[in-house]
């Protein structure tokens, strides 16, 4: 298993913990925003490893994406768990280093 697909599966996870509606906002809101930050970095990373791996990109643009926006109450809840459902599917894909190919 590649690195790209190990930090899309911790990702989604992380994704998925934040989309929980009084949890996630608790979290965030507790931490002041902090964990967007977090998260916006962990999905640049795993956008960079996804991109040199060949695999699919669209989670972590979601999760970028959901970083930004996520301060918006409902939206950001609904953002999250829209990439945590991505993130979780392009991980379950296997990508061009995973299949011993390197372009």
């Amino acid at each position: 298993m590649s690195t790209s697909r190990i930090m899309k599966w911790v990702t989604g996870a992380l994704e998925a913990l934040l989309g929980i509606p009084l949890l996630g906002a608790g979290i965030i809101v507790g931490l002041l925003w902090t964990p967007l930050l977090i998260m916006l970095i962990l999905h640049i990373i795993t956008l960079v490893l996804t991109k040199k791996d060949g695999g699919a990109s669209t989670g972590s643009i979601l999760g970028i994406v959901t970083s930004c926006i996520a301060w918006i109450p409902f939206v950001g809840m609904i953002m999250h768990i829209l990439s945590a459902v991505f993130l979780m599917l392009d991980a379950a894909k296997e990508d061009n280093a995973s299949n011993g190919i390197i372009s």
